[in-house]
């Protein structure tokens, strides 16, 4: 059945824009060619979730968990940064790498384009800093497009802290249930948003998600789909 939504907050990286084939196009290219490359783009990737919670959580600020990946990534490698700057320097360099290979998943404007189309106002939530955020969707042509945006940084708490949510829904002057939320995390995303009142969608991109996963979306009320190209259909667009 049909759900009536007039808002659609979305989280942007992995759910809009393509983060993660980004953050391992950008190492390989920073790194150059390696015998362990796919190895060390899978290493990298665990040392962002690993470091980045951290600041989230507050352990660490924005530039420290930044330069304990590159850190925690070159040591194995024989390299070690014996200042901050040292780090951030090479952090940076890894960064133009990565900015050049920003892109969009290719159901990300189809999906916009049928919401705005059916009137729906759209926003994001965003767990991150506001000029790194704000960067890539202005890289992306996305900002003319949301109407809310907010980010963590910005905000003082993080995804899926349901006062973030909440905080949203009231930019927009709603009622929670007129909102959906969709993002490519389970927890941070789609049982968050859910808990805070709105309709959690969980993007499984590749349907990778185990039995498990999916009888506890189901038990939290989150809607899952595979393509963004699913949500205006399943919105009664």
């Amino acid at each position: 059945m049909a759900v009536v939504i007039t808002v659609a907050i979305f989280d942007l990286d992995d759910t809009l824009f393509a983060h993660r084939n980004a953050v391992r196009d950008g190492i390989a290219a920073h790194i150059g060619p390696h015998p362990q490359g796919p190895a060390l783009q899978d290493h990298w990737d665990e040392l962002e979730e690993h470091h980045y919670h951290r600041y989230l959580t507050g352990e660490l600020t924005y530039l420290g968990q930044r330069h304990a990946r590159a850190r925690d990534f070159m040591r194995p490698l024989g390299v070690e940064f014996e200042t901050d700057a040292a780090a951030e320097d090479w952090f940076e360099t890894y960064l133009v790498e990565y900015r050049r290979a920003w892109t969009l998943y290719d159901d990300a404007l189809p999906c916009l384009d049928a919401l705005d189309a059916a009137g729906v106002r759209i926003g994001m939530i965003t767990n991150g800093i506001v000029p790194f955020q704000m960067a890539k969707l202005d890289a992306l042509g996305l900002t003319p497009r949301i109407e809310v945006f907010v980010a963590s940084g910005e905000f003082g708490v993080a995804k899926p802290d349901p006062r973030i949510f909440e905080h949203a829904r009231a930019k927009f002057d709603i009622r929670s249930g007129d909102a959906c939320y969709v993002g490519d995390r389970l927890h941070t995303d789609a049982i968050g948003a859910s808990e805070a009142g709105m309709l959690g969608v969980w993007l499984d991109r590749g349907a990778a998600a185990t039995a498990a996963e999916l009888d506890h979306a189901r038990g939290a009320g989150v809607r899952v789909i595979h393509s963004l190209d699913e949500l205006p259909g399943f919105l009664g667009l």
